[in-house]
């Protein structure tokens, strides 16, 4: 369903928290799919519909930093959580760019920008989902002689950035092959020619370094097999990597998934995925089932405690969920971002700088110019909450209006559909 905006939009006497900091009230106008202007007593456009901002706090829409997206339901979910942007770290072409190309043509759906097959060594990880019927087989990269082409096959495949995976399965429980650190920096080299930024799956310290040492942009994941030494923070920092620490990922490993306490959130509860919901309700009662870890076991307190001090250092650090959704796989698309928020401040952000983590960060490191902040000129995706999730992260649980290129978008009929797999 492709909308419109159909006449400008004023939001009035709202706090503006931008992306970095927060404004005293002001007046915010959307016409189209774009701000046109920030500022004290605007005037009203002819026709314009005004919004009262009194006692409500206005934000950039959020943008989740490492999704697994499969279908539109799940951007639509997004989308109702205030999620007006997903970055999805690594999936079947075809799928994605269907998903990408429906995200530009609706706006009831959360952007997408999209990595389509990630790179790994000829049986590495995530090569054994394959045998387990949940990915299509793909292409991989046997030495640093591959990796041109493989780049270049990636871009023709649609990809908006790379995805590359350091992963030995010794915090999985699946030893498998991982790509030299010759391949690794031949892959980030041709990323890099071809204007695409880079991303590495690394759940562990050695692979943390083995990104820094290969020129990587950014950790998808923070190291959680132990405490990180000064020197790997101190490095990550000055090589300017965005590090997204996936804390609610870490935690849907363990007996107690954050979604557990998410569930029971009046504000969060009625826009979940309902067949996602009653998974989740089983998981809850019956147990998670067997976790399979490998000899090296990861904790996300590991994970915060790494990522916070990459932040502390000068890294940027970006929200993401590694949100997915299955059987058996509570991290999910939306109100999973709410339980990451929470968590990174708990980890020790204020909330401002989890916000910035939810906007202008992610929107700064995978160069999404047009979005992320509110200003004049930007994208109108946009998130009215009540309250001030500045003093209270999960404020940003409560919102009051939502907009879309402009667009309100309606979350008082939440319709549940799957696109057909091209």
């Amino acid at each position: 369903m492709s909308t419109s905006a159909s006449a400008p939009t004023l939001i009035r006497n709202v706090a503006v928290f931008d992306g970095t900091k927060l404004h005293a009230p002001q007046d915010v106008l959307i016409d189209g799919p774009v701000i046109v202007a920030v500022g004290p007593a605007l005037g009203t456009p002819a026709g314009a519909a005004v919004v009262d901002g009194t006692g409500r706090t206005l934000l950039p829409g959020l943008i989740d930093a490492h999704t697994h997206t499969t279908d539109t339901e799940q951007l639509r979910r997004a989308l109702l959580f205030g999620i007006t942007t997903e970055l999805d770290m690594g999936g079947t072409p075809s799928v994605a760019r269907a998903l990408r190309e429906a995200a530009r043509e609706r706006d009831d759906l959360a952007d997408l920008r999209i990595a389509t097959t990630g790179a790994t060594a000829p049986g590495g990880h995530p090569s054994q989902l394959v045998a387990l019927g949940l990915l299509e087989p793909f292409p991989t990269v046997s030495g640093p002689e591959d990796a041109d082409a493989f780049v270049a096959a990636r871009v023709a495949a649609g990809a908006d950035h790379l995805k590359i995976f350091i992963e030995d399965g010794a915090a999985i429980g699946t030893p498998m092959p991982l790509m030299s650190a010759e391949t690794i920096s031949a892959l980030v080299r041709a990323a890099h020619e071809r204007g695409l930024r880079t991303a590495a799956h690394t759940l562990t310290r050695r692979s943390a370094r083995l990104a820094i040492d290969c020129g990587v942009d950014g950790l998808a994941h923070a190291p959680a097999d132990g405490p990180c030494d000064d020197a790997l923070v101190a490095d990550a920092a000055a090589r300017g990597m965005f590090v997204v620490p996936t804390l609610t990922s870490l935690t849907g490993a363990t007996g107690t998934p954050v979604e557990y306490a998410l569930i029971d959130d009046s504000l969060l509860r009625p826009y979940a995925d309902p067949r996602w919901l009653k998974e989740i309700e089983r998981m809850r009662t019956e147990g998670p089932g067997e976790v399979r870890v490998g000899p090296v076991s990861v904790d996300a307190r590991y994970a915060a405690d790494a990522a916070l001090r990459m932040f502390e250092a000068g890294a940027p650090l970006l929200a993401g969920t590694d949100g997915a959704g299955g059987e058996g796989h509570p991290t999910t698309h939306g109100i999973s971002y709410h339980g990451e928020l929470a968590l990174l401040v708990a980890a020790g952000l204020t909330p401002a700088q989890a916000l910035t983590a939810a906007t202008a960060a992610p929107a700064d490191a995978f160069g999404l110019d047009d979005r992320g902040r509110i200003a004049a000129g930007l994208r109108a995706d946009l998130l009215l909450v009540e309250g001030n999730p500045l003093a209270d992260i999960t404020a940003v649980r409560d919102i009051a209006g939502l907009w879309r290129r402009g667009v309100p978008v309606d979350r008082t009929t939440v319709p549940s559909e799957r696109l057909v797999r091209p």
